[in-house]
């Protein structure tokens, strides 16, 4: 049993390493909502929820998951005692509509916190983690092609990365096609570079830019379609050899209903953030698993804290995609005391009760919006 007696959130800014080029927004600086949730008589459990660029990317803002945090949901649950995370899930979702992000930073908390009182890490409580060490690819979104490809040649030779995501969608079809087969085949044939448009075609620049990164060798396709077009989506799903992946097509257990039963036969990509939390986004990739859909750990770009809870859940399962959970090697500091393990093209999950990491809590006040 869990009492939760109080709650804490800050606004984190840290700066990233260059410009990150997507196509509803270049990023030169993370905002992280860090949460402290203080149960059972002193015992710390920390969550992160994490967006990209504002509400250009979604409807919940760095701003707006606080305020949901600390008007509605800390006052909710603040004070009682949870047997477990479904219990904290329930409550949390009978009074509060949507707010994944802010639900998942505290349903993230809530498992460190128990996994420090019953001493297992939150994969154990999970299910139980499958593998140590999980597969991380980078994303190169400079925006730039040449040095696009000079920034993967050098991480190629560095063996810190084997595998690549472009992030295209901002500039004119044929233009981002050119980019992405001159960087596939600048870096080699041996080498998987997969594509992300992040929403940004409509169903005829899809057909067009898909056929030919298809000829031009790139692995995989994100989120081509809007994430309301469903339909399309699945109809792309079938028609090319190269796969789909969605993302933001498959959200809740609904959208993953909706495109298993409707014949999708690409991969999903799960992201803790936009399902509710570590334990939610099980029930996705379940779904998934029973329909022969293959599996990708997403991120939302977040720093260390709520990459560790993703990687807690993804070691959980089979993810034929791997992850790219790069987010703190996009960052220019870490609010860890000891930072993440990269290495060899993977990352190695943390050992120890809950998360397995702790606080920097001079690099958070550092860092933290005043």
């Amino acid at each position: 049993m869990l009492n939760i007696e109080s709650i804490r959130c800050w606004l984190v800014d840290i700066p990233t390493i260059r410009p990150h080029k997507l196509s509803m927004a270049t990023m030169g600086c993370q905002t992280l909502t860090i949460i402290e949730m203080v149960c059972n008589g002193g015992i710390s459990g920390w969550g992160e929820a994490t967006t990209i660029g504002g509400l250009s990317y979604g409807p919940e803002s760095p701003e707006g998951i606080r305020s949901a945090i600390e008007t509605y949901l800390a006052p909710l649950i603040c004070g009682k005692t949870f047997s477990g995370v479904e219990a904290l899930s329930r409550t949390m979702n009978a009074s509060v509509k949507g707010n994944t992000f802010a639900k998942s930073a505290l349903e993230t908390a809530f498992l460190d916190a128990q996994g420090k009182v019953l001493g297992v890490p939150v994969s154990t409580l999970l299910g139980g983690a499958l593998s140590q060490r999980l597969p991380v690819l980078w994303t190169l979104a400079s925006g730039n092609t040449q040095q696009d490809i000079d920034e993967g040649k050098r991480l190629l030779a560095e063996g810190r990365h084997n595998t690549f995501k472009l992030k295209i969608g901002a500039g004119q079809l044929q233009d981002d096609v050119r980019h992405a087969i001159a960087i596939k085949q600048a870096l080699g044939e041996q080498v998987s570079v997969r594509v992300d448009v992040n929403q940004a075609w409509d169903m005829t620049a899809a057909v067009k830019g898909i056929r030919e990164l298809q000829a031009g060798g790139i692995d995989l396709i994100e989120q081509p379609l809007p994430l309301w077009n469903h339909r399309d989506l699945i109809a792309l799903s079938q028609r090319f050899d190269v796969p789909m992946l969605a993302d933001e097509s498959v959200a809740t257990l609904q959208d993953s209903y909706a495109l298993a039963s409707g014949g999708f036969t690409g991969a999903w990509a799960l992201k803790i953030a936009k399902a509710g939390g570590p334990a939610q986004v099980l029930k996705l990739a379940h779904v998934a698993q029973g329909a022969g859909i293959s599996l990708y750990g997403g991120t939302m770009l977040e720093g260390s804290l709520g990459t560790v809870a993703s990687l807690h859940a993804w070691s959980t399962i089979g993810l034929q995609w791997g992850t790219e959970m790069f987010g703190p090697l996009l960052l220019k500091d870490d609010i860890l005391t000891s930072p993440l393990v990269f290495t060899d093209g993977g990352v190695t999950l943390p050992e120890g009760p809950g998360l397995g990491v702790e606080i920097d809590r001079d690099k958070l006040n550092h860092y933290s919006r005043q």
